[in-house]
């Protein structure tokens, strides 16, 4: 099975806690505010959402760094 376009990372203090992969933008925008809600409120947690096929991060939360 092959990995998605678009994966969603939660990262706590810089070390990735979880990843997901899907084919649908819409989908892992989805996904990406769900993680926000369930794991936003951890010590230190980052959620990004890149493009893996052009490499651009689309969005991440917090905004900015």
């Amino acid at each position: 099975m092959t990995a998605g376009r678009y994966r969603v990372t939660v990262s706590t203090d810089g070390e990735p806690l979880i990843q997901g992969w899907w084919g649908s933008e819409a989908t892992a925008r989805r996904k990406f505010a769900s993680w926000v809600g369930e794991h936003g409120s951890r010590s230190g947690a980052r959620v990004t959402l890149v493009d893996e096929e052009t490499g651009k991060r689309l969005t991440e939360w917090p905004d900015g760094r």
